[in-house]
């Protein structure tokens, strides 16, 4: 069984200072670093439980200590985007960004509910949870958080009420967050099990296709370089029978 370590790098570059962290082999979670022109850094998104460590790691890698980290923003409350995220803000000092919609979850340690819709939905009603954190900023549809030159916030629920897909406007990168997979390099749906509502996940994904950007990074999968725009809007044109990731 692959091992932490066996990740291979620890940070690696999307762009004029923003960083793609895998956090478990096979790129199978990630998360992103950006650092502004005055060395503050910030981290989106902290992975499993165990992740802090491999995202202290790439901070060393790329030359900034854990006290630069002045912001972490949050995609959503998943227990594979915020189980490491108690430790890192208390590591680091950061202050914690998140949709309002997913912010009291956030702050609970317990993810929304599953849509009942699905077998796992009926049966079990939510995943697993997290430590509690405190949450200092919520987050708008449309906002530009000071990061990197600018960081737009894209609402994209369905996964959770307020996941969002992240729009860094300099280096021209989409982060779609759950909305969108790049699992083992194959775009496809999330597992449909994980969503609080499949129908809106499907709806809402289309506005990646609406918007403008040269690379696209995922939480699980790795980036596509080339014609990413041209790649999710072929995915999206597909029939929409939703398969998940796995």
């Amino acid at each position: 069984m692959a091992r932490l370590d066996d990740v291979g790098e620890a940070a690696l570059p999307l762009g004029p200072e923003v960083w793609r962290v895998p956090t478990t082999p096979w790129d199978l979670i990630n998360s992103f670093l950006f650092r502004d022109a005055d060395g503050q850094v910030t981290l989106v998104d902290t992975g499993l439980r165990n992740a802090p460590a491999r995202i202290l790691a790439a901070l060393a890698q790329i030359g900034a200590a854990p006290s630069e980290v002045t912001r972490i923003v949050v995609t959503h409350a998943h227990l594979d985007h915020a189980g490491g995220l108690a430790e890192l803000a208390r590591r680091t000092g950061a202050a914690v960004a998140v949709h309002t919609a997913d912010a009291e979850d956030l702050r609970h340690g317990t993810p929304p509910p599953l849509d009942p819709a699905t077998t796992a939905g009926r049966l079990i009603r939510r995943q697993a949870g997290f430590a509690a954190a405190s949450v200092t900023e919520e987050l708008r549809d449309g906002q530009v958080v000071d990061v990197g030159g600018g960081l737009r916030v894209v609402h994209t629920p369905g996964h959770t009420p307020g996941h969002v897909s992240l729009l860094h406007e300099p280096t021209r990168l989409l982060i779609t967050g759950d909305a969108i997979w790049n699992m083992r390099s194959r775009v496809t749906w999330p597992v449909l099990s994980f969503c609080t509502d499949v129908r809106l996940t499907k709806e809402t994904a289309h506005v990646l296709g609406e918007l403008d950007y040269d690379v696209v990074a995922f939480t699980h999968g790795p980036e596509i370089r080339d014609h990413a725009r041209e790649a999710i809007r072929g995915f999206l044109s597909r029939p929409r029978g939703f398969r998940g990731g796995f």
